[in-house]
């Protein structure tokens, strides 16, 4: 008799359209620290891509993307492809007549910048009905900043110790010694 392991635990799938690399690939990183599977898109075109393959249940959209792209473009073709996916929606231009469109387009919440992955996940987690007030939540730590920040430059070298220390500005020791209490993953 041949036995089967069946996994129990389902994947999260999350898109992050962003046109800034640098924060995509900072919040990208840290939503896979907390168990999700990220796919990055930079563009409404680059979306449409990861959409044609997958079939994400979280997104995150900046409202404005470059070229005056609109991020509600992008909001709109996801809630297309997916009526149950969460999304939430970034903005350093907050008002609101743009958040008020984008619920009616179908995302769950709207957050100004800068949110961090705190800040998001609790969107997602948000139940309609109920006020989410983010003016009284928990700001992230300097440590936490300080790790993701050293872990993102590591990433860039390749993982190379000596180059990511050079360009964090701080002795190669020092580095290790960081990078020894908290494992990289």
């Amino acid at each position: 008799m041949d036995i089967q392991t069946i996994e129990t635990k389902s994947e999260r799938l999350l898109v992050i359209v962003e046109d800034d690399a640098i924060l995509s690939r900072t919040l990208g990183r840290s939503f896979e620290r907390r168990g999700y599977k990220v796919l990055l898109a930079s563009n409404l075109e680059d979306l449409e891509v990861v959409l044609h393959q997958h079939k994400p249940d979280y997104a995150v959209v900046d409202l404005k993307l470059n070229d005056n792209a609109s991020g509600l473009d992008c909001i709109k073709k996801l809630h297309a492809r997916h009526d149950g996916m969460l999304i939430v929606v970034l903005t350093g231009f907050a008002s609101i007549g743009t958040a008020v469109e984008a619920i009616k387009l179908g995302a769950c919440h709207y957050l100004a910048k800068p949110s961090n992955t705190d800040d998001i996940e609790a969107a997602f987690g948000h139940v309609a009905g109920q006020t989410l007030n983010v003016t009284e939540r928990q700001t992230t730590s300097i440590k936490t900043l300080e790790w993701e920040h050293i872990h993102d430059v590591l990433a860039q070298t390749g993982f190379n110790v000596s180059e990511a220390a050079r360009r964090l500005g701080m002795h190669r020791r020092t580095l290790a010694r960081k990078i020894e209490k908290k494992r990289i993953q």
